[in-house]
């Protein structure tokens, strides 16, 4: 690729990743500082809490964001991809063969992803309702219609979904840059007209504010946390964009145009103590309040989609780990692969959306419910990362602890500080994040209890197609494909077939397909073949959490390694498992019960690999767990 050419690309990228990726965190100037100077905090309205306030955003911005992401979690990229998902797998790895080590690396990055759907929740709630309270600063006629009008932009977000981002994502990137230039102007304005708020450069200033507050600091900080919400977006979307267009969008405009606008925010409240009503939309003209109000809207609108698009993601993840069913994934860009759209998880977020809305009516009540899912999810991430840097990366143990001591300890300074509105919301994302978490472990221990039992009650595989062999079984000339779980044992549907239809087919390849702990497979590692006795082959596909299943198309590789096979004289048989929960050994009934039922309404498997409808064979069993 010439100079310039990749100059373009970066640039196309960098434009990008601020429409995706800084969607979320560059909304938090609507809500932040008319939270941390609520009444519910008590922290006064004077010239030096102010300036110590906006010290500690900026500081933090600089801290937890920028060195924290930016410069050391964005290194931590497994195959290019990133997100607490991919983090996992790397901490996993690194930890090597320590079993009850992998065990506990992998639930905290399993409970990490299910607070990433109180996130998901939260984000499109609190950004769009505070940016359509701006129409209470036009006039206080329009309060009546801030829910209505929340609630049908939401419904609106969310109907379009199925029809994919490719084309609104074009107007991401410009929107979003229009937007933090908005922000830098309007602070720059009102910083001319204040100059003393440039203080809070100084980080004596926020060490002093925080000192100052004694055991108040806590609540002071809880809402402070709210400029940082957004900052595992950075290294949750590497894999669209890379790092280096993350780290320029960053430093080169985000950065500057957060810190100018807080502090903008800042010099109007030192001011002009009456704006903390609407900080944020109170540093404009009141002629400018419509377009503004708009812009705002548009802006928390792409925020928002970023935490849905963000959702599905990793819904597919979970779901190739073996954390969640099956679940239908249309894709809606033949270009890019990563533009799916998953119906049952977008109407649920929407009904969880919708009640938090509802629920809390306004985003002052809803500030106290965002935070605490956002920041436990933050300290996963520096734990994980500390596994990585000491055992992947292979660092002596005190420049393991010096990279992430500073930041864990901030981390659980935030953890802590949000907690304390535990009682006034915090509660929601919580409980939604362990009720997901609850659905993972239930599913994958029940699926580990399944496949138990079928490898108890089936007979061994080798010795069974051995004795075919032997026996004159009338042999259909197609290939057959039994797909399993445990490819020991005879599946189940090899033994319908024999049993109620006396055939067996010429070809048959008992296929196994297996999820690994990595983004992607390449094709050459994708399918592996072995010859068992005459008329029989293993074969295993493999795929990484970001690759999309494609069965068919990945037995053709086969041809590769010495087994061809015609696809237009090839059926596929299926065994599904009827799940019966019995008391006893294994996990507690209601989980057992929940297993079943969430077993009976998976998605189907041949959707799920894209077998052709008009060749797939499917047989019942009955299982009891």
């Amino acid at each position: 690729m010439s100079k310039t050419s990749s100059r373009e690309s970066l640039a196309a990228l960098t434009l990008g990743a601020l429409g995706v990726v800084y969607g979320d965190i560059g909304t938090s100037p609507l809500y932040t500082m008319k939270a941390v100077f609520s009444p519910a905090t008590g922290i006064p309205l004077d010239a030096a809490h102010l300036i110590g306030a906006v010290s500690v955003i900026f500081w933090g911005l600089m801290i937890v964001v920028t060195l924290k992401y930016v410069l050391l979690i964005l290194r931590a990229d497994n195959r290019g991809e990133g997100g607490i998902m991919a983090l996992t797998a790397l901490a996993a790895k690194a930890a090597g063969k320590t079993p009850q080590r992998r065990t506990i690396l992998l639930l905290m990055g399993v409970f990490g992803a299910a607070l990433f759907y109180g996130d998901s929740v939260i984000t499109p709630a609190i950004s769009v309702l505070s940016a359509v309270e701006g129409l209470e600063v036009v006039t206080p006629a329009f309060k009546p219609y801030v829910l209505p009008i929340t609630v049908a932009v939401l419904i609106g977000l969310f109907a379009v979904q199925r029809f994919g981002t490719g084309v609104v994502g074009k107007m991401f990137g410009p929107v979003i840059m229009l937007w933090f230039g908005v922000l830098a102007l309007t602070g720059v304005v009102e910083i001319i007209q204040q100059p003393a708020i440039l203080a809070a450069l100084n980080p004596l200033n926020a060490l002093t504010f925080l000192r100052s507050q004694g055991w108040h600091m806590f609540v002071a900080v809880g809402a402070i946390v709210l400029a940082f919400t957004g900052a595992e977006a950075l290294y949750a979307d590497m894999g669209h964009f890379g790092k280096r267009p993350i780290q320029f969008a960053w430093i080169g405009l985000v950065m500057p145009a957060l810190a100018i606008n807080y502090m903008g925010q800042g010099a109007l409240l030192m001011r002009d103590p009456s704006a903390l009503e609407n900080p944020f939309y109170r540093l404009f003209p009141q002629t400018w309040l419509i377009p503004v109000v708009v812009l705002a809207t548009l802006a928390t609108v792409i925020a928002s989609q970023a935490v849905i698009s963000g959702a599905y993601s990793m819904t597919k993840q979970a779901v190739q780990l073996g954390l969640l069913p099956r679940m239908q994934v249309q894709y809606t860009s033949a270009k890019e692969v990563g533009q799916i759209y998953m119906p049952e998880v977008n109407w649920m977020l929407l009904v969880s959306v919708l009640l938090a809305v509802i629920g809390f009516g306004s985003s002052s009540a809803l500030a106290s419910a965002y935070g605490i899912a956002v920041t436990v999810t933050m300290l996963m991430t520096t734990a994980l990362a500390f596994f990585v840097i000491r055992h992947g990366w292979g660092y002596p143990l005190p420049v393991a602890l010096a990279a992430t001591g500073v930041f864990l300890a901030l981390d659980m300074l935030l953890v802590v500080s949000c907690s304390l509105k535990f009682l006034e919301g915090g509660w929601f994302p919580l409980v939604l994040g362990l009720a997901i978490f609850t659905v993972m472990a239930t599913w994958r221990r029940g699926r580990e209890l399944l496949i138990e039992n079928i490898r108890r009650d089936d007979p061994e595989l080798m010795p069974f197609i051995t004795a075919l062999t032997a026996d004159h079984v009338h042999r259909a000339p197609r290939t057959a494909v039994y797909a399993v779980a445990n490819p020991d044992t005879v599946p189940q549907a090899l033994m319908h077939n024999l049993k109620h239809n006396q055939v067996l087919h010429q070809r048959n390849l008992i296929l196994t397909v297996v999820f690994h702990d990595v983004p992607w497979i390449p094709f050459e590692e994708r399918v592996q073949v072995k010859s068992l006795v005459p008329g029989f082959w293993k074969v295993q596909v493999n795929y990484g959490f970001k690759n999309t299943p494609d069965i068919p198309k990945a037995l053709e590789l086969c041809q590769s390694r010495g087994l061809p096979i015609n696809l237009f004289e090839t059926s596929y048989f299926l065994s599904r498992e009827i799940v019966v929960p019995t008391k006893g050994a294994g996990m507690a009934h209601w989980r057992e019960a929940l297993f079943a039922v969430m077993s009976r309404n998976a998605g189907s498997v041949a959707d799920f690999f894209r077998l052709p409808n008009n060749c797939v064979i499917e047989l019942g069993t009955r299982v009891q767990i």
